[in-house]
């Protein structure tokens, strides 16, 4: 296993944001951090682990890093030959587990001995284009793969079972809610859709701007689901206690809304690669935050978080950034 370690130096700016919206727009001033990682490793996602470190998948190194956010440094192990790691979650267990789309598996990371364990697809699902994956509250793993199909792992077991998706390819982002449930993107399609944990079977609900480019979801505390729009530019919610739906612009001219994490107040925040720039919007009074990068081609694919802090891949800069409240919000 190839294991290397660099200390990086990090700039912190502390800034107001741009806002856009009503009076009472959030106008307090944050601090954002960034961590350069090496040069052509193709970050992409990332996953706040409980013990402050921070794990992220490099696709185009085909390994998975952990940076210590303290001094800067990280270790990157290498998930084996031919390895494109898309997405990165936390289970249960307190290990990384990667969607590892070049070897069609799924992939557990031991955190202390960074031994690499895969669970790979049945052959039958080559290709699947594994994306992004998420646990349950039994601590099943459920998966997406943009070539049609969603999947569970059974961790213990190592059981695998896959589904094809309705209406084929595009399933991306995929979030578990509060109250239990799991539901999942579809970028191709432009819907999301609930799975059924006892059938597992996938229903199809339509976001009601059309061709909107579903990308990503996340559940906020009270088990609505917050998707980022990538054609459209949006970010819509859906409460699926009453069925209903809020759509909203992101600010500027042209934006395309690739990430989407809802934090522990129920702040949204989003990615937008037209703006080269980090959203948060504020629910409670339709107020936009806009958090531009430092360097052009930042292009954020996803973001993370945990309380105070909401962390992302520039993936076109190689760097980490993290965005934090510098006073209470």
């Amino acid at each position: 296993m190839n294991r290397r370690q660099f200390l990086t130096s990090t700039t912190a700016i502390l800034v107001a944001p741009t806002w856009f919206g009503s009076a009472s727009a959030q106008k307090a001033p944050f601090r954002i951090r960034y961590f350069p990682i090496a040069p052509g490793i193709g970050l992409h996602d990332v996953a706040p682990a409980p013990d402050g470190t921070i794990w992220f998948t490099g696709q185009g190194s085909g390994t998975l890093g952990k940076l210590d956010p303290r001094d800067g440094s990280f270790k990157t192990t290498n998930l084996g030959k031919g390895a494109a790691p898309h997405g990165v979650t936390i289970g249960p267990d307190g290990a990384p587990w990667i969607t590892e789309g070049g070897l069609n598996a799924i992939a557990r990371v031991d955190p202390a001995d960074h031994k690499v364990t895969l669970f790979p697809l049945p052959e039958k699902h080559a290709d699947a284009n594994l994306n992004t994956g998420v646990f349950d509250r039994a601590g099943i793993y459920w998966f997406t793969g943009q070539a049609g199909i969603y999947g569970r792992l059974e961790p213990k077991s190592g059981k695998m079972k896959i589904f094809k998706a309705p209406k084929g390819v595009g399933p991306y982002g995929i979030t578990a809610t509060p109250k239990g449930d799991v539901w999942y993107a579809s970028l191709a399609g432009s819907y999301i859709a609930k799975i059924d944990l006892a059938s597992r079977n996938a229903t199809v609900v339509q976001p009601p701007t059309p061709n909107q480019g579903a990308r990503r979801v996340w559940s906020d505390s009270k088990s609505r689901i917050w998707v980022s729009e990538w054609n459209s530019g949006n970010v819509s919610v859906h409460d699926p206690a009453d069925g209903s739906w809020k759509t909203w612009k992101l600010p500027g001219d042209g934006p395309h809304t690739y990430a989407v994490y809802v934090d522990d107040k129920d702040k949204v925040w989003l990615t937008d690669f037209t703006a080269n720039a980090i959203v948060r919007f504020d629910p409670l009074n339709d107020a936009f935050d806009v958090f531009p990068s430092d360097k052009p081609g930042a292009n954020v694919r996803q973001l993370n978080g945990k309380a105070g802090e909401v962390w992302g891949c520039e993936s076109g800069n190689d760097r980490l950034v993290v965005i934090q409240a510098a006073s209470p919000a």
